[in-house]
């Protein structure tokens, strides 16, 4: 008998260790679902990649947002031959009044590489939430598109937000922008998370990558905006071709409307949409004590007026939390300079690209540690955010498939696989995200969780459904 109770006793602390390292060491869910190790790029010829028809037509179309407020929009564009015309003629869809704004263009080489003239033009004071239709080029090679301006920023608009990143170029590459474009959801505005046309990729930095790049997004960037966050493929940074001046190619194709938030750097940035304020940060520019990206967030953050826009979103590049393999630990630093703001004023969600996977963080905050304590185990807190990385957007890298094992208690679901996110705002306290993997039926959702908003509703229990 006093056998039987030390075994059953032996038994019993065992079970203990089992559930106090589980707590510890294992997290959610790790999906195996089974996916292609690689992508391939779609051949030159594709339809995607089509030039428009006609001498110099305007080509590679696309729009962000042109000011704080949503008010404003940046419309640009390229002609291959010569400038052609700056000016974008709109009108509001009830409206028989034509509008007209003067554009600028610029250009750009890249050692062997000499771009188009890629056309800007910001259009401001629209009505909100206004269908609008502009045209762009001269005579038969004028073309024509539409955008939704949003709604004016309240704390109960609703707003649905398409999240994406690091897309490329290949035959999966265009089944996620497919997949978006097809999701019953409607999606009014792309979060781009980083990492574009990954033409650093081809040999000498093929800046012709760009073209088709751009070429590829217009059928959707042309008429909804895409918010635009910096990746590592953008830093173009090649001094064995003698070209030293980082983000060239990016900064001149890729306007964005960065001094209307008192931001010295296109490259971090801030703008209110509908219910949401999103900030916009650089992984790969200087963020330590006193650089300017560290001095306008520190002061950009008190400003958030969260009773008209509830919704405090930050985009990076770089994962601050992340259990894969690849790229692990990369976004260390940046955690250890900004996290704790993100907690002392309530951010809501940080979206990622940069690892090519999908993976979604509990709320958890490691701010307690001062890497002499010892207290480097994240741990839960309803203040911080949840992370959401979403690198998985189809580049010929192909699906960061090297989890780290076991998965860490942060972390809520994972998987390698190519996808795009949703992030569906209903009112001031709730918001709903989901993740669809390419290889689902347009309607289904890989995984989901209910936002409860962290400054109207912080003590919500979140709900989560993963399938």
């Amino acid at each position: 008998m006093a056998l039987l109770k030390v075994y059953n006793l032996s038994v019993f602390w065992l079970l203990c260790m089992i559930l106090v390292a589980s707590n510890f060491c294992n997290g959610g869910i790790t999906n195996s679902f089974v996916r292609k190790e690689y992508s391939l790029d779609m051949p030159l010829d594709s339809d995607v990649f089509q030039v428009p028809p006609g001498y110099n037509a305007p080509q590679q179309v696309h729009i962000t947002q042109g000011d704080t407020d949503g008010r404003g929009v940046i419309i640009s564009w390229i002609t291959p031959d010569e400038p052609g015309s700056n000016t974008v003629i709109y009108w509001s869809e009830n409206s028989k009044h034509k509008n007209r704004a003067e554009g600028i263009f610029v250009r750009y080489k890249f050692f062997n590489y000499t771009s188009g003239y890629i056309h800007h033009c910001t259009i401001k004071k629209l009505e909100y939430n206004t269908k609008y239709i502009y045209e762009i080029g001269i005579g038969n090679t004028t073309r024509q598109f539409r955008f939704m301006t949003p709604p004016r920023a309240g704390p109960d608009v609703p707003y649905t937000f398409g999240l994406i990143g690091d897309l490329g170029q290949t035959h999966d590459s265009n089944v996620t922008l497919t997949r978006y474009e097809s999701n019953p959801k409607k999606g009014q505005t792309v979060l781009f998370l980083g990492d574009l046309s990954y033409s650093n990729d081809y040999p000498f930095h093929d800046n012709s990558r760009w073209d088709t790049w751009g070429r590829f997004i217009e059928r959707n960037a042309a008429f909804q905006p895409w918010i635009w966050t910096v990746g590592n493929h953008e830093l173009d940074f090649a001094p064995e071709l003698e070209e030293t001046t980082p983000f060239k190619p990016y900064t001149h194709r890729y306007y964005v409307p960065y001094a209307s938030s008192d931001s010295t750097s296109p490259l971090w940035y801030s703008i209110k949409r509908a219910s949401a304020y999103i900030i916009v940060l650089s992984s790969y520019s200087a963020y330590g004590k006193s650089t300017p990206q560290y001095k306008w967030l520190r002061d950009e953050l008190p400003k958030v007026d969260r009773s008209e826009t509830p919704w405090l979103i930050v985009l990076m590049h770089c994962p601050i939390y992340n259990s894969n393999a690849h790229h692990y630990m990369e976004g260390e630093t940046m955690r250890v300079v900004f996290e704790s703001w993100f907690v002392k004023y309530k951010v809501d969600a940080v979206f990622a690209g940069h690892v090519h996977s999908y993976e979604r963080s509990k709320r958890i905050s490691n701010i307690a540690y001062n890497i002499v304590n010892g207290k480097c185990t994240p741990v839960n807190d309803q203040s911080a955010p949840v992370y959401i990385t979403i690198g998985d957007g189809g580049n010929h890298d192909g699906p960061a498939i090297g989890m780290v094992e076991p998965q860490p208690n942060f972390s809520a679901y994972r998987e390698a696989s190519f996808g795009h996110g949703i992030f569906d705002i209903k009112n001031r306290t709730h918001a709903y995200f989901s993740w669809h993997r390419n290889q689902d039926g347009y309607a289904i959702e890989a995984d989901s969780f209910w936002f409860h908003n962290r400054y109207w509703n912080p003590f919500g229990k979140s709900f989560v459904a993963s399938y």
